[in-house]
């Protein structure tokens, strides 16, 4: 099973922070608690092609994952692509950023979902899990991200 969640939010600081903040990975202990522990490859800017490898907990789970940067179109468009192989994975995923008067961005977070293996009768639950958390998902970058951004 196949499925997708997604969450729109604003964020009281100007798209080039806001891109720059949500590009480098490592920020995303601060806002996904699931997230153990994470490093980007190579260790420079990011770029298409850089991969953020982490540790996350998930329904009890440690697992291991990587996430491979796809697209990058500073300041609006940022895409990903699972590279690990969970019973779950992030088969695609991504931020688009829209300025919006004020200083202010809205920004669009989506995944979508795939099961693998014995991962397929769980990729319903997880779709599921992660469509009633979406909003509080956005919540807790816009709360991550306006703590991390000094105002202008």
């Amino acid at each position: 099973m196949t499925g997708q969640f997604e969450a729109t939010f604003e964020v009281d600081r100007p798209v080039e922070d806001v891109f720059a903040y949500l590009a480098d990975g490592r920020n995303d202990p601060q806002f996904s608690p699931r997230v153990l522990r994470i490093e980007r490859v190579p260790d420079g800017p990011t770029a298409v092609g850089t991969v953020f490898r982490s540790t996350v907990k998930d329904a009890g789970m440690t697992t291991g994952r990587a996430i491979r940067v796809t697209a990058l179109e500073p300041p609006l468009k940022l895409r990903w692509a699972e590279d690990s192989k969970n019973l779950v994975t992030a088969r695609e995923g991504g931020y688009d950023l829209e300025p919006l008067p004020g200083g202010r961005t809205r920004v669009r977070i989506f995944n979508v979902l795939e099961g693998h293996g014995l991962g397929k009768l769980l990729a319903g639950l997880a779709v599921s899990a992660a469509r009633k958390d979406a909003d509080a998902f956005g919540g807790r970058i816009k709360a991550a991200a306006e703590t991390s951004i000094p105002p202008r």
